[in-house]
């Protein structure tokens, strides 16, 4: 019994650090909703992805093979790979962050300097599903995991629903203080971006991916971790920085209004 909690303890810590890409993406996608609707849409989507995951983790176990065996394959001079149900939703998952990421990049940028988000906010429905679906392509390599860990169910499943009961207490807060710090919205979406080229290389890892001979390899998660931590500390100075260029700006321009 203690072995299973101390099990336990470690899958919740690894669904927390598993969950943060998986966390910012929700608070992103639930801005296309409509502002009142924001927080409800959050809880509603990580429930039903908990409840889902759950399910997800029921047939892993019992059909973990039938995702790992063969679909179809690709074998010409350019390509060669064999494509499995594991590797195809991995590798789909990874190309929608990517668009998703690349999308609203483009938009923030195209805005005029006075321009505001005019766009036609998304039916809750439809942004619920998306935060449902792509919970649950985040939430294969958090399964997987567990299951390396431990053969007991409700370890297992208990360790999903205190992470979702986690992600639900800090997806308000996160989107919170990412509506307070719009600066931040970027460095979000860049992270996106890297988690899209993660899974799209774990993908075609899986899918035993090669072109011209040159076999993908796995972006690791020490990889994505120090390219994470770069990030931020990229945007941390670059931020100081401009705040210490602006107080300058404001001095002189006080010294030369004072001298006027």
């Amino acid at each position: 019994m203690i072995e299973n909690i101390l099990t336990l303890g470690m899958l919740v810590l690894l669904q927390a650090v598993l969950g943060f890409d998986n966390l910012l993406y929700i608070s992103l996608e639930s801005k296309r909703a409509p502002e009142a609707e924001r927080s409800k849409v959050r809880k509603l989507g990580i429930g039903l992805a908990v409840v889902l995951r759950i399910a997800l983790l029921f047939l892993l176990v019992e059909l973990i093979d039938a995702f790992q065996e063969p679909l179809f394959g690709i074998d010409t001079a350019a390509v060669h790979g064999s494509f499995n149900l594991h590797a195809l939703i991995i590798l789909l998952g990874g190309v929608f962050i990517l668009y998703t990421a690349v999308k609203e990049v483009f938009h923030m940028i195209t805005l005029e300097e006075d321009d505001v988000d005019d766009r036609k906010p998304a039916s809750v429905a439809k942004i619920v599903f998306w935060i449902v679906l792509m919970n649950l392509v985040f939430s294969f390599d958090s399964i997987l995991s567990a299951m390396a860990l431990t053969d007991v169910f409700w370890v297992m499943a208990t360790a999903i629903v205190i992470g979702g009961l986690l992600m639900i207490w800090l997806a308000d807060r996160v989107s919170a203080f990412l509506q307070k710090n719009r600066m931040y919205e970027v460095l979000g979406l860049f992270i996106l971006l890297l988690v899209g080229v993660m899974l799209l290389s774990e993908g075609g890892h899986l899918a035993h991916l090669s072109f011209f001979g040159h076999e993908i390899t796995p972006m690791t998660k020490a990889t994505f971790y120090f390219v994470l931590a770069v990030l931020v500390l990229t945007d941390l100075v670059q931020g100081r920085y401009q705040k210490k260029l602006l107080a300058r700006r404001e001095l002189l321009a006080r010294r030369e209004a004072a001298g006027g």
